[in-house]
């Protein structure tokens, strides 16, 4: 049972909690409601350990009997030494950035609803075909190829809010200063347990040359060029590694008999007006929709 005292979860003005029959004088953490019945506390000035412990108490007190739900606590770095006082009051760890840690506490006596960390890492392989039949292949300096003297497409991780088409730009420019334009995605792949536990998402997109001077990245390239199609496809590594087989499946039916894959459509989101994409095969959803408006 909460006092007499009206308290926002906004503020954090002390307040009077009632326990055992015995009236309890307490000050609470900062805190503000989220979109799902919970408690987001942001974390972002120094607090003693024993400060925080009594702080946290008296909130989870005050929250449960508010009928509160998933806890959220936001600890920046510089706050590292908190994390000790809130898994002995039932926290666990939900996810970490470079500058700040997650926890989270599920209050009820109920299944937890907490949504998991983020389970895929999204990732794009780079196909730029010029003119020639000439693809865009690097060797890096890391990674399972290194040293193997095998060509391979430009490929890269989707940084946080960065759209898919912008990122396999990107990454071209980076690995070897050739400026592109997106076109399609020709396919994705999904890999369990590639990075750590989590998964990854790989798009396979076509994009068209608008330069052609190669600049490598020194950093993680060791060579790159423009290498004949027909020879890419020799590589001997081709031949026992599916992924390399269908990137050549791919772009002989992309080249040689119109396939078309996934272009991205903006969407305006009516919330806010933020835009999204959609990625769809524009050629036949068109002519879909020009043949049912007949």
């Amino acid at each position: 049972m909460v006092g007499s005292m009206t308290v926002s979860v906004n503020s954090t003005p002390p307040v009077d909690l009632y326990a055992n029959g015995t009236v309890h004088h307490a000050e609470l953490l900062p805190a503000s409601d989220d979109d799902h019945g919970g408690i987001i506390v942001d974390m972002k000035e120094p607090m003693d350990p024993d400060i925080f412990h009594a702080k946290l108490r008296a909130s989870l007190s005050l929250w449960g009997q508010q009928g509160k739900k998933g806890i959220w606590i936001k600890l920046p770095i510089a706050l590292a030494n908190l994390v000790e006082t809130a898994v002995k009051k039932g926290f666990q760890y939900h996810h970490a950035e470079p500058n700040y840690l997650m926890l989270v506490y599920w209050i009820p006596e109920t299944p937890s609803t907490i949504p998991a960390n983020a389970s895929h890492r999204v990732c794009v392989g780079a196909i730029v075909l010029n003119d020639k039949r000439e693809v865009l292949v690097v060797q890096e300096k890391s990674g399972i190829f290194q040293g193997k003297g095998v060509w391979k497409i430009p490929t890269g991780v989707v940084d946080e809010g960065e759209e898919i088409f912008m990122a396999a730009v990107r990454e071209v420019k980076e690995e070897t200063a050739i400026d592109t334009e997106f076109l399609e995605i020709l396919a994705f792949r999904q890999w369990h347990k590639s990075f750590f536990e989590k998964s990854d998402l790989v798009f396979l997109c076509m994009l068209r040359p608008l330069s052609f001077d190669i600049q490598k990245q020194d950093l993680e390239i060791e060579a790159a060029q423009w290498m004949p199609f027909e020879e890419y496809a020799a590589q001997p590594v081709a031949q026992n590694h599916e992924l390399f087989t269908y990137i050549i499946d791919l772009c002989l039916a992309k080249v040689d008999r119109d396939y078309i894959g996934f272009s991205p459509q903006p969407l305006r989101s009516t919330l806010n007006d933020q835009i999204s994409y959609l990625y769809s095969n524009a050629r036949d959803l068109n002519q879909s929709s020009s043949a049912d408006r007949q």
